[in-house]
């Protein structure tokens, strides 16, 4: 018997997309006059065909890949990139293009939090009512109605139409109800992004026990954190085409060097926060010589410079820069800004650079992201996020040259030890 799952062979999907030609402003005039004007031409051409401007779009080109058993598939990708068209297909709730799409085993799919919800039903109808739509029967329901129940902590307002519920309950009702299906194929599209922090912490533990219960999930999401834990392997989609599949470690990898390579230099960048009289035109990480540092090593002392240009001649001798450092996962580590330091800058010029000298860097070997902003009264001058990126080495933090890796935590800490007789 073929261990495998799912296959999908070229799958593709094509949109038209009509665009519509329209005035900004029409009188009633107009309306009439054309609307007359369109009538006369149909009672002397009535077979002449009306201009339509048409696009089409492939959301999904060409796409084959293959699941087989034990796999816990992450699948990840700009937005954009076509990954909830794939979850569509694979669910049966589009049909593809071109191409086909295999799936053995029972399918539910999670792809609307709260699909199927009445709002005018109460908590304890619409369990019911949604479990039937997800595809268990009424005795399951019942049988797993406690459990349900637990994991939404709605026990309270069980009896209360859910037109009345927060955001936050709704959405835990309904993924909770969603959770607790058995298939043999769960197929998840960024669910795990709602409710607040403790809920979603509970949600990946809920889908991590799922994956490891032997049921094959595929998720779609945006948090590489959840695909990197949830995932055995990762499926990278760009611009409607399969650009990689394998382990869920290199997936992520790819997708957050695309990441980079899409970032523009820092003069033409878009998304810039703050008003913009202060414009941080360069970034580069230098030794305490001035050389410009590709690689750095743990424990190296760096300076980190923001090259800047001026527009006002307004004062700005109360600027604060900061720059705050994440892993490529987003994690934070460190946030450093003048104010820490009492370090006063006074008038600002209107060329130069502003360093952050960083003693003994503290971070293992991995590749980091830094952000900076500047800011002056909690007004937003210039800020960037994922301005640089920084790639440590090992170093000399440690006397002994040992240091422990990213898996053990991403800060590094100078300390002593000492024994003393009780």
């Amino acid at each position: 018997m073929s261990d495998t799952i799912i296959r999908a062979e070229g799958l593709g999907k094509k949109y038209s997309i009509r665009h519509e030609k329209r005035e900004k402003y029409v009188a009633l005039r107009d309306v009439v006059a054309s609307t007359a004007s369109r009538i006369k031409q149909r009672l002397i051409s009535s077979d002449q065909p009306i201009s339509q401007f048409q696009e089409d779009f492939w959301a999904l080109q060409d796409v084959s890949f293959e699941v087989e058993r034990g796999d816990r598939i992450g699948i990840i990708g700009r937005n954009g990139a076509g990954k909830s068209t794939l979850l569509k297909i694979l669910s049966r709730i589009t049909e593809p293009t071109t191409g086909f799409a295999e799936m053995r085993g029972r399918v539910a799919s999670l792809l609307e939090v709260g699909t199927g919800f009445h709002p005018e039903l109460t908590g304890r109808e619409n369990v019911f009512l949604n479990g039937a739509i997800l595809g268990m029967s009424k005795d399951e329901i019942r049988r797993k109605f406690d459990e349900i129940i637990d994991f939404a902590e709605i026990e309270k307002f069980l009896d209360t139409p859910v037109k009345r519920y927060s955001s936050g309950m709704y959405v835990r009702l309904a993924f909770s109800v969603a959770a607790h299906l058995e298939p043999e194929i769960l197929i998840v599209d960024e669910v795990l992004a709602v409710g607040d922090a403790q809920f979603q912490k509970k949600c990946l533990g809920k889908m991590e026990s799922v994956g490891q219960s032997g049921r094959k999930v595929i998720i779609e999401s945006h948090q590489m954190a959840a695909v990197e834990k949830l995932c055995s392997k990762g499926i990278l989609i760009n611009q409607g085409k399969v650009q990689y599949v394998g382990s869920q470690t290199n997936a992520i990898s790819r997708y957050l060097e695309n990441a980079i390579e899409n970032i523009a230099s820092l003069k033409a960048r878009k998304d810039r926060l703050g008003s913009g009289e202060i414009k941080v035109l360069k970034m580069d990480v230098t030794d305490y010589r001035g050389h410009v540092l590709e690689i750095v090593q743990s424990g190296q002392c760096v300076d980190v410079n923001l090259y800047f240009e001026k527009s006002s001649d307004v004062d700005y001798s109360r600027l604060i820069a900061s720059i705050s450092v994440t892993t490529q996962l987003e994690v934070p580590i460190f946030l450093q800004h003048n104010r820490l330091t009492s370090d006063d800058f006074g008038h600002i010029p209107n060329k130069g650079v502003i360093t952050c000298r960083i003693q003994d860097l503290p971070l293992p070997p991995s590749c980091y992201r830094i952000s900076y902003s500047l800011i002056q009264d909690s007004h937003y001058i210039d800020g960037l996020k994922n301005a640089l990126e920084l790639t440590v080495v090992d170093g000399g933090f440690h006397p002994s040259g040992e240091i422990p890796p990213t898996s053990h935590g991403v800060c590094l800490v100078s300390g002593s030890w000492q024994l003393k007789a009780a």
